[in-house]
């Protein structure tokens, strides 16, 4: 499959656990507005696959272009891809290897990672994957904001191990162009401010921000899951970045 309509093609992938499906609302904006946008399950998060715990973020990584690539995107046709939360790992993989092949990143409470980075490098060699925890224990780590009940009860039971390889990879980066690439942060969990703040004291989890060359900052106040509390704004946040990006 290809895409030809003048406008350019939203690849759309979200964080642990999850699938195409998290974006069901999203794309129907997207699509409602004339976007071409197309949402992909990374490698390791397809319950039907027999090998998914032992997916890498290479497999990952590969999946990414051969989507790009099913989708007609090139050098000379770049997509606008967007990454929330733990999909930032093979994105910025994808930002340093083929830089060409993106117009526009976009980060939902999400951002860059740095070289060397791992999602979780001391976890157990004899651990496959990890399961979604429990809700309470989730709130700890990253805000429910704005997620109903029934919201909740969907990502239970649809949510899928992330396997533990793409837990414990480091991340080798090489290539600086990933940081000229025009960049959306979204910031919804945390505000903008306070991001940024972090960023410039070097904070782990956002110095990869301070590098940045074309950076904007979006508020987008709501849990870490936008894509359901507040999907129709997301959607008109992403529709936003598609725009011809600065020479």
């Amino acid at each position: 499959m290809t895409h030809k309509t003048g406008s350019p093609t939203i690849l759309l992938i979200a964080g642990h656990w999850l699938g195409a499906w998290a974006w069901d609302d999203v794309l129907g904006h997207l699509e409602s507005a004339g976007l071409h946008a197309v949402a992909m399950t990374p490698p390791g998060l397809d319950p039907d696959d027999p090998a998914r715990a032992a997916r890498t973020l290479d497999d990952q990584l590969a999946a990414i272009l051969d989507v790009l690539a099913r989708n007609g995107v090139t050098a000379s046709e770049p997509a606008i891809v967007v990454a929330h939360s733990g999909a930032n790992f093979p994105v910025t993989l994808l930002l340093d290897r083929r830089p060409e092949l993106v117009r526009r990143v976009v980060w939902v409470d999400s951002g860059p990672v740095a070289p060397g980075s791992a999602f979780a490098a001391d976890l157990p060699q004899d651990v496959q994957d990890l399961p979604l925890p429990p809700f309470d224990v989730l709130a700890q780590q990253a805000s429910l904001e704005g997620l109903s009940t029934g919201v909740l009860a969907r990502f239970r039971a649809r949510a899928v191990p992330e396997p533990g390889p793409v837990l414990r990879q480091r991340v080798e980066l090489m290539n600086d162009a990933r940081r000229r690439i025009p960049t959306t942060l979204v910031c919804c969990s945390i505000p903008s401010a306070q991001l940024l703040d972090l960023a410039r004291e070097g904070h782990p989890m956002f110095a990869e921000v301070a590098n940045l060359e074309h950076l904007d900052v979006v508020d987008l106040p709501t849990g870490h899951w936008p894509m359901w509390s507040r999907p129709r704004d997301l959607a008109e946040v992403i529709r936003s970045a598609d725009r011809p990006a600065p020479r």
